[in-house]
């Protein structure tokens, strides 16, 4: 039993009903999950135009949306998908909350996938348009036009 951990399921009947797992199983397991988690992450082509975006500087959904000419909403669940992934973080400064690239550190799957995406599609034509307007985003400007 040395390389097994008790897991406590649940109790049934004032019965607790335990599982034994293998420590390599159960690693397997967590890492499986982190690793499907940062592939759905990075499945959808708007987190990925999301993802390059942010490569270049921190943002908040304002510019984002207006980057992507997405709804909010959708913006906000991209992000919160890619947070939940380990790939994106955020810091709220006053009444902005400022994305930003996470470090890796969460996930070794994600850093994989943002230290290889810095190197991967840079010539496909809609996200080098969406580069090219990067420079001419600004949340002031945005927020005065609302």
């Amino acid at each position: 039993m040395a390389s097994s951990i008790l897991l406590r399921l649940k109790t049934l009947d004032s019965r607790r009903v335990s599982l034994y797992i293998c420590k390599d199983e159960y690693y397997w397991a967590v890492t499986m999950k982190e690793y499907i988690k940062v592939m759905k992450a990075v499945s959808d082509p708007n987190r990925v135009k999301l993802l390059k975006i942010l490569q270049n500087r921190v943002m908040c959904v304002c510019e984002i949306q207006a980057l992507l000419s997405i709804a909010q909403p959708t913006v906000s669940k991209h992000l919160k998908v890619l947070e939940e992934a380990g790939l994106v973080t955020f810091t709220k400064d006053g009444l902005w909350v400022n994305y930003q690239l996470a470090d890796g550190r969460k996930s070794p799957y994600a850093a994989t996938v943002l230290g290889s995406l810095r190197h991967w599609l840079g010539d496909d034509p809609e996200i080098r348009a969406i580069m090219e307007k990067i420079p001419s985003v600004s949340r002031e400007q945005i927020c005065m036009k609302q």
